[in-house]
C-alpha cells in the first residue's frame, strides 16, 4: 500500500510541477502577452495553490518514506511516541501512521511534545 500510494504522489507532484511552470506563454515571449492585473492576480494564485499542494505532496512522501524505513527496522506499527501498537485499523486507513490515534490526538493538542525520531 505504501508502495503503491507513493507512485502515485510522485507522479501528481512532477504533474502538479509540470502545470506550474507551463502557466508562462507557450513561446515564452511574454512581451506580446496582453497584461491585464486580473489575470496576473488569477495566474499567481494558480501557481501559490499549486506550489502549497506540491509541498503537501512532498511532505506525505516523505512521511512514506519515513514508514518504509520504520519497515525494514522492523519498528513498523509501533507509535514512536508511547512504544504501543498502533491499531490495525488505523495503518490501514493511514499506512504511514507513526503515532497511535490516542497520541496523535495529544500532540494536535499540545499535551505533548513531538517525539525526536533520531
Amino acid at each position: 500500500m505504501l508502495l503503491k500510494k507513493r507512485a502515485e504522489l510522485l507522479k501528481n507532484v512532477f504533474q502538479i510541477e509540470d502545470e506550474a511552470l507551463k502557466k508562462s506563454h507557450p513561446t515564452g515571449d511574454l512581451s506580446i502577452m496582453p497584461i491585464h492585473m486580473a489575470d496576473l492576480g488569477s495566474d499567481n494564485y494558480e501557481q501559490d495553490f499549486a506550489l502549497g499542494l506540491m509541498d503537501s505532496e512532498r511532505k506525505l512522501l516523505h512521511e512514506i518514506d519515513e514508514a518504509l524505513v520504520r519497515i525494514e527496522n522492523k519498528t513498523y506499527g509501533i507509535c514512536l511516541g508511547t512504544g504501543q501498537p498502533i491499531l490495525r485499523a488505523r495503518l490501514e486507513a493511514q499506512p504511514w501512521a507513526k503515532y497511535s490515534i490516542e497520541f496523535a490526538q495529544k500532540l494536535e493538542k499540545g499535551l505533548v511534545l513531538e517525539p525526536d525520531e533520531s
